[in-house]
C-alpha cells in the first residue's frame, strides 16, 4: 500500500493565491456565472437580526441552542458499478460547515463525536469559521484540536468555504491537514486507485482553476469535495462518480417536517440536504456540523457523516 498523494504545482497555487487574495478584497461574489453583487448581504443580516428577536420573545431561543448540541453521526452505504475492488467497504469521514466560532467550545462536541470512529480517510468540506472576513485565528486551536483526534490512515483533507481566507493556505502543515485547492488526491491500493478533486469555494470564489481541475482528473473512480453543489453538472461531465458538498446546512431553521427558511442554495431544492444524483453521479449535500448567522438550530439537525463505499 502507497502513501496518497497530491498532485500539486507550486505555479498554480501561487496563482490561485494571488487571484483568492483580490476576490477577498473585493465586494462581489465570484460565481461560475460571473461577478454577482453582494448588495443582498445587509438585507440577509436585518432578517437575521428579526429573527433573533422573534426567538428572544417567544422563549425558542435557548431551545434552539440546545438543538445544535443535538447533531449526530449518520453512517451511509454507498454503492457503486466501478469502485475498484480493493476499496469495497473503504470508510470516508465527512465533516463541513464546523464555524468553530459560532459557540464557544462547539468542537469538544465535534470530538465527542468522532473519536471512537473507525474510518481510513477523513474530508472537511469548508467554511471553519463564522465571519467572512477579519481574523481567523481563533479558529485555529479548535481545529488543532479536532485534527489531533482524527485517526484516518489515509489522511485528513479539506477544501475552502466561502466563509473561509487564503491564509488558512499557510497554516496546513500547523493543523495536520491538507488543503486540497484545485487539486487532486491519489489514493492507491494493490495497483488500484481513486482520486479525490477538491476546488476552491464556487460560491464567492470561484475561478476557472476549479473548472479546469475538474476536466483533468484522469479516469478511473473519482469524488469531487466542493463547499457547493454549484459545480455538480461540470464534475458529472467529467466522469465523477460521487460528489460532496456542504454550504446550505441543511436549512438549519426550518419548518416542522424540515422546510428550510433560508438555504442561499440557488441551484434545486433537490441539493439542500442528504443525496442527490446528476447525469449519474451520486451525490450528497451534509446540512454540516456547526451553524451559522445565529447559533440555532430547528427541525434540521447537525451531522457529520460516515461513509462506507462498496462495490455494486
Amino acid at each position: 500500500m502507497s502513501e496518497p498523494s497530491i498532485q500539486r504545482d507550486a505555479e498554480k497555487r501561487r496563482l490561485w493565491s494571488t487571484a483568492r487574495a483580490v476576490i477577498e478584497a473585493e465586494n462581489f461574489k465570484h460565481k461560475p456565472s460571473g461577478k454577482k453583487s453582494k448588495s443582498r448581504w445587509p438585507l440577509f443580516v436585518r432578517i437575521l437580526r428579526y429573527f433573533k428577536f422573534l426567538f428572544k420573545i417567544t422563549g425558542l431561543y435557548r431551545r434552539g441552542y440546545k438543538n445544535t448540541f443535538s447533531f449526530s453521526v449518520r453512517e451511509h452505504t454507498v454503492y457503486f458499478d466501478n469502485l475498484p475492488e480493493a476499496f469495497d467497504g473503504y470508510r470516508i469521514l465527512y465533516m463541513a460547515d464546523l464555524h468553530l466560532d459560532t459557540i464557544p467550545g462547539f468542537e469538544q462536541a465535534i470530538i465527542d463525536r468522532i473519536k471512537n470512529l473507525k474510518y481510513e480517510l477523513c474530508l472537511l468540506g469548508g467554511d471553519y469559521r463564522m465571519s467572512n472576513s477579519g481574523s481567523f485565528k481563533n479558529i485555529l486551536a479548535p481545529m488543532e484540536k479536532i485534527a489531533s483526534v482524527i485517526n484516518a490512515p489515509d489522511g485528513a483533507y479539506a477544501v475552502l468555504g466561502n466563509h473561509d481566507t487564503v491564509l488558512m493556505a499557510d497554516r496546513e502543515d500547523e493543523l495536520g491537514i491538507n488543503l486540497l485547492l484545485n487539486e487532486h488526491l491519489e489514493i492507491k491500493r494493490q495497483e488500484q486507485k481513486i482520486t479525490i478533486t477538491g476546488t476552491d469555494d464556487p460560491f464567492r470564489y470561484y475561478t476557472d482553476q476549479a473548472l479546469y481541475a475538474l476536466e483533468n482528473s484522469g479516469q478511473g473512480f473519482k469524488i469531487a469535495l466542493i463547499h457547493t453543489s454549484e459545480l455538480s453538472g461540470q464534475a458529472a461531465e467529467n466522469g465523477y462518480n460521487f460528489y460532496l458538498c456542504g454550504h446550505t446546512h441543511g436549512g438549519q431553521i426550518c419548518l416542522p417536517g424540515g422546510q428550510p427558511l433560508v438555504t442561499h442554495q440557488n441551484e434545486g431544492r433537490e441539493f439542500i440536504r442528504d443525496f442527490w444524483e446528476v447525469n449519474g453521479m451520486k451525490g450528497y449535500t451534509t446540512s454540516g456540523a456547526g451553524v451559522s448567522g445565529l447559533p440555532v438550530r430547528f427541525f434540521c439537525p447537525g451531522e457529520v457523516v460516515l461513509f462506507h463505499l462498496r462495490k455494486k
